[in-house]
């Protein structure tokens, strides 16, 4: 039975009057501290004074120091950083980590395939909101909340539960539901969902989509309106009351179509290679296979990435995106 969490469950004590360190001030890094700020904990961000993030965490009015300084006498550590730097972060202020700290992180991958150890004297958690940090800082000041998973890898002072899920409440993950999970567990389906679905699976369709109009003769603007721009009035609907929302919606036309040939493009041969992606993650394939990119310098990472972002569709986004400055507002 899903175990679900909201404010009445949260013991406030939990993390009254701790210090908490925010090792990052990226998307999520920037959100969690302004929030945990505003939720009135005592907050330091931990970032190297050469970089552009410092300015910017003292423009927002936080408490700013290097990572080592900022975790020495904290109770609370969040490691915010990108995946792949976090093992390498973690190397450098373990020994900075006073006994019974807790160590938090917003996604189970360097616990899970075993790239950061952590000490057996901490506390070590799990907080993952389920959105970007932009939408979580939005949520928070309109008095909403992105909902979270909650996991605890190490329990060594019998109180890490309670002091994750007041950490879930500072930032607003109460006020969409907490709900409990394990570090396994998040990081398997956050990379299956990313690479099958919101991610990998959404973009490689609406190009396949936008190639197979422009290909039969259609104009490259039509195609990008069709399938790329309509995406959001779908993605909304979903989100807002899922299937049942969307049709409401939509059209009988569209409807039949979506019934009769969507199961045409998502068949058995797709089910097939979700599957056989799913068991690569599982298997900490994936991870091996990223991690090893990333030591070698990431050259095709990076070779695909600017392949993808030189397609025709994303010219042809620009300059109709161009004729739409509110967009600008919305991020």
């Amino acid at each position: 039975m899903i175990q679900l969490y909201s404010s009445k469950e949260v013991d406030k004590k939990a993390l009254k009057g701790a210090r908490i360190a925010v090792l990052g001030y990226g998307s999520q890094g920037r959100a969690h501290a302004l929030n945990l700020k505003d939720s009135g904990f005592n907050v330091v961000v931990g970032v190297r004074k050469s970089g552009k993030s410092w300015k910017q965490a003292k423009r927002d009015g936080l408490s700013v120091a290097e990572p080592v300084e900022a975790v020495a006498g904290a109770d609370l550590v969040a490691m915010l950083v990108p995946d792949m730097a976090q093992a390498g972060l973690y190397g450098s202020i373990k020994s900075k980590l006073k006994p019974g700290a807790t160590l938090l992180f917003a996604h189970g991958f360097n616990v899970h395939f075993k790239q950061i150890k952590p000490r057996k004297d901490l506390d070590v958690v799990l907080i993952a909101p389920k959105g970007p940090g932009g939408l979580v800082r939005r949520q928070y000041q309109q008095g909403r909340g992105v909902p979270c998973l909650i996991a605890v890898a190490q329990d060594a002072t019998g109180k890490a539960h309670a002091k994750a899920l007041a950490y879930a409440d500072g930032i607003g993950g109460t006020r969409g539901g907490v709900v409990a999970t394990s570090f396994a567990e998040e990081t398997e389906t956050d990379l299956f969902g990313e690479q099958a679905v919101l991610c990998g699976g959404a973009t490689e369709l609406v190009v396949a989509g936008y190639e197979t109009l422009v290909e039969a003769g259609y104009q490259p603007e039509v195609a990008y309106y069709e399938c790329l721009h309509e995406l959001k009035l779908i993605v909304d609907l979903l989100h807002e009351g899922g299937l049942a929302k969307m049709h409401r919606y939509v059209s009988d036309t569209a409807k039949y179509g979506d019934l009769t040939r969507g199961p045409r493009i998502v068949n058995e041969r797709t089910r097939k290679e979700m599957r056989k992606i799913l068991k690569e993650i599982q298997s900490g394939k994936f991870a091996r296979q990223w991690i090893s990119e990333h030591q070698r310098g990431a050259k095709n990472y990076k070779r695909l990435l600017k392949q993808d972002l030189r397609h025709p569709i994303e010219k042809v986004g620009a300059k109709l995106r161009e004729r739409m400055p509110w967009l600008k507002e919305m991020r």
